[in-house]
């Protein structure tokens, strides 16, 4: 059954797909897919190309867009669009603290979550092609860790491929967890550098609010413990476009006076809470560090261990001395599963998804390397969430595929260059440009 109604410029249809849980056993249990279609109005007649939008994450459920913001409306000049929502996002059989224990216990959990990573989320999308396309490839526009899918299904299955477009999504063909954030870290503090150099009233600003964490229990109004950990973690909106104004005004009135001396104020712990809670993407927390295992080696809360080897990100050093308040990235805490209530139930879970060893590999070097299918990939020259080094070093692996490089945007370049992001990837993979 689907739905159709229209938006300005567009029109949507609500689709829904059934697909086993476990491909290699066709016929057990299966899982529902949500994806939206979206084709412009004037368009809706004619027999359009389809492209299929892979959203970053993982754990986010595609865009809710209104009308045609950002890529889409360049897409939908010579395309039908389909919004999936990856399995376990959305509403795509969601997957959070209050399905997972209809699996059973943390170990049936954490085994259910190793089938959330590109590899089925590609099967998911062949599964889905023939009832979407009769059977033609379609272009596949993968954003970040997206384009971490994107790179899968050219690994696997390239014949449902017409042409793949990357943006802020290349991920290292054969680095573990370790290398990824080992290089991640210098990464973040140039970032954070950056943002004192242009608001450098924040320095003094997030020391005292540091120092206040340190010496006080705060815990937000949803139940979230605010630790001067979780407060550092914010830096993650330091990766797009506009995270350094963002992160600037959450700063610049975080303090109220009240009859028992400065105090957080409610205006900055509703924000901060909505930006910390990971209950709208538990799956981004679960299995974030398992989208870099291949092999045997557990990721073992990968980004807490090498933080030790940056002792700059101490908050506690930092107050001691003169030393600015470092914020950290795209990284994921075991403490975070202490401190976030959507969290809090699954920290089993997590645990025994750190601690596995029977990881799959999710690219085929060989077959990338004879690859024929026209790809394009955006690199942000000094993107905070994926290594400009990784990303190009994969660009050589793969035959044929063209890369524009640039610093003009951050990781989210095809949101807020939208139609100038696409327009040159298309052109590119077209051999145009």
């Amino acid at each position: 059954m689907t739905d159709t109604y229209r938006q300005p410029g567009v029109v949507l249809t609500d689709r829904r797909f059934t697909v086993p849980l476990d491909h290699d056993d066709p016929s057990g249990e299966t899982i529902e897919l949500y994806a939206r279609e979206v084709v412009a109005r004037d368009k809706a007649d004619q027999d359009m190309p389809w492209l299929l939008y892979l959203q970053g994450g993982p754990g986010f459920g595609a865009n809710r867009f209104v009308g045609k913001p950002a890529w889409l409306g360049r897409a939908l000049e010579d395309h039908r669009v389909l919004l999936l929502d990856q399995r376990g996002t959305g509403s795509s059989t969601p997957a959070n603290r209050q399905t997972l224990p209809l699996r059973g216990g943390p170990a049936e959990q954490a085994g259910h979550l190793t089938r959330f990573r590109s590899d089925s989320i590609v099967r998911d999308c062949e599964a889905i092609r023939p009832q979407v396309t009769g059977g033609a490839p379609w272009t596949v526009l993968g954003q970040s860790f997206g384009g971490f899918c994107t790179v899968t299904y050219l690994s696997t299955a390239p014949e449902g491929l017409d042409t793949a477009l990357i943006t802020g999504g290349l991920p290292s063909l054969d680095a573990h967890a370790d290398d990824v954030y080992r290089a991640a870290y210098p990464r973040v503090e140039r970032k954070v550098a950056a943002h004192y150099a242009r608001y450098p009233q924040d320095v003094e600003r997030a020391r005292r609010i540091a120092d206040h964490l340190l010496t006080h229990d705060v815990v937000l109004p949803n139940g979230y413990r605010f630790t001067v950990e979780a407060f550092q973690s914010l830096g993650r909106m330091l990766g797009s476009g506009e995270g350094s104004h963002r992160l600037h005004f959450l700063l610049e009135d975080a303090f109220v006076p009240t009859p028992a001396g400065p105090a957080l104020s409610d205006a900055f712990q509703e924000e901060a809470q909505g930006l910390l809670s990971f209950a709208g993407h538990p799956l981004y927390a679960l299995v974030h560090e398992a989208i870099y295992a291949q092999d045997a080696r557990p990721t073992a809360w990968s980004a807490e261990r090498v933080r030790a080897e940056f002792p700059q990100f101490d908050a506690a050093k930092a107050l001691s001395g003169d030393e600015p308040v470092l914020f950290t990235g795209e990284t994921i805490h075991p403490w975070m599963f202490d401190c976030d209530p959507a969290l809090r139930p699954l920290r089993e879970t997590a645990e025994l998804l750190a601690a596995r060893t029977d990881w799959t590999p999710l690219y085929d070097p060989a077959r990338l390397a004879a690859n024929e299918v026209p790809v394009a990939a955006a690199v942000y020259h000094d993107d905070m969430y994926v290594d400009t080094a990784h990303s190009l070093a994969t660009a050589r692996a793969i035959r044929g595929l063209r890369t524009w490089v640039t610093d003009e945007f951050e990781h989210d370049g095809v949101r807020t260059g939208g139609p100038r992001v696409l327009d040159r990837l298309l052109a590119l993979a077209r051999d145009e440009a």
